[in-house]
């Protein structure tokens, strides 16, 4: 008989799947704006917002995501598409 029986629970993956965080109108504006390599000065200009409210969408944003850094959101927005 074989180590694993039918019986056996399947083995845990190390990565859980997690479902797409579910952004605002104005967080995907933001990161928009963030992949095409804009700062948050830039941002709140093209948006007409300020400084602190840009940076409040960032910071939304690396908590939803999961995100450390605006490098890792960068790479986590392409991969989403």
């Amino acid at each position: 008989m074989s180590p694993l029986s039918a019986m056996d629970p399947l083995p845990a993956t190390t990565e859980a799947i997690q479902p797409a965080p579910v952004l605002t109108p104005a967080e995907r504006r933001v990161l928009h704006l963030l992949k095409e390599g804009r700062s948050n000065k830039g941002i709140a200009a093209a948006l007409t917002l300020s400084h602190r409210t840009v940076e409040s969408h960032v910071s939304h944003l690396l908590a939803k995501t999961g995100c450390g850094n605006r490098s890792q959101l960068l790479l986590w927005a392409l991969g989403e598409r």
